[in-house]
């Protein structure tokens, strides 16, 4: 059944504001996790679930998405898409409803996810609904979007953040949706527009049926810096069980560790760390840290903390609860103390 529908729209056009400063330079989909691009796990979930075509809505520095290349790698096409100012993920789905089939799938692209999306639309297409919506459990429901359903998932209300008493449902909007074309009908053109919050409630109110579909797999929303470095973590322990692809030369490991692609890290300590691609760790203690791209750490003690692309860190220098800017130098003996544990 998930052969038939072949194409997806990922709505990548937040700017990422939680995620500062990491997200200055580059869009959070593009953050990476163990040495890809966030974003690249759930293109890989749709391409396992037979989506031939993923098309892209950029929006805040789109340039920077094209680096995910035409998708060959995963074996779909990705067409980017453009916007011209913010429409929300209704909005981006407006954008190219004309190039697209009757039914398709949606995802907000800013999430880490590896998902059983061929599930999803095999239960949309069992029980007709004009949108299928991911739901998951989450202990605190009032960060997130809540639904209210029936003993068949079918969804008959959502409320946004719910304040504690107003709380009906543990069970989340995840955000990866599958959709009929005709109801983008109901978008306004040239109007900002959020899917969940001003399509969904329209399309109930029409009597037609919204479905929801339990998570299977792996759903993290990456809004916060812990969550980046908790996403890392999940993929190394998950993927890279028998072994990661950089180098570990002298160093006392513990807990979930990743060293990336051409990333080397000599006579350390590593505990629930992870070194990215292209950086040098070397005479240093990392715990519950995360070391981005092309990173420079020599003889330094970094708990809790972020370091973004191509930091350098000096001997002697301590680092806590901080999450660095790209480009931050860090001078020998320097102490920093942040207030962004992770």
């Amino acid at each position: 059944m998930a052969g038939e529908v072949r194409q997806a729209v990922l709505m990548v056009g937040g700017k990422g504001t939680r995620l500062l400063p990491l997200t200055e330079n580059k869009p959070k989909p593009m953050l990476s996790v163990a040495d890809r691009p966030c974003i690249w796990y759930l293109i890989r979930s749709m391409a396992r679930a037979g989506i031939e075509e993923v098309i892209l809505g950029c929006g805040y520095k789109p340039g920077m998405m094209e680096a995910l290349g035409d998708g060959s790698d995963l074996g779909v096409r990705i067409v980017y898409s453009y916007e011209d100012e913010p429409r929300g993920t209704a909005g981006a789905m407006k954008l190219v409803q004309n190039r697209l089939d009757d039914t398709f799938v949606a995802a907000n692209g800013d999430v880490f996810a590896d998902l059983d999306v061929a599930g999803e639309i095999a239960r949309h297409i069992e029980t007709g609904a004009a949108v299928t919506d991911l739901l998951t459990p989450v202990d605190n429901p009032c960060e997130y979007g809540i639904a209210h359903v029936d003993d068949q998932l079918r969804i008959s209300e959502f409320k946004d953040k719910p304040r504690p008493e107003e709380v009906f449902s543990n069970l989340i909007n995840a955000g990866v949706y599958v959709v009929q074309r005709d109801v983008l009908d109901l978008v306004p053109e040239n109007e900002f527009s959020d899917f969940s919050m001003h399509i969904i409630p329209k399309v109930i109110a029409a009597g037609r049926r919204v479905q929801g579909f339990e998570l299977s797999g792996l759903w993290m929303d990456v809004g916060r810096p812990h969550d980046l470095l908790r996403a890392n973590l999940t993929v190394a322990a998950t993927e890279f069980r028998d072994g990661f692809p950089g180098d570990v030369v002298d160093t006392e490991v513990s807990g979930t560790v990743y060293v990336g692609h051409d990333a080397v890290v000599t006579g350390s300590r590593m505990e629930d760390a992870v070194v990215l691609r292209g950086s040098r760790v070397s005479d240093s203690v990392l715990r519950h840290t995360l070391v981005m791209d092309r990173c420079t750490v020599g003889g330094a003690d970094i708990a809790d903390s972020i370091l973004g692309d191509g930091c350098v860190v000096g001997k002697g220098a301590r680092i806590r609860n901080a999450v660095l800017a790209d480009g931050t130098t860090v001078p020998p003996g320097a102490v920093v103390e942040g207030d962004r544990a992770v």
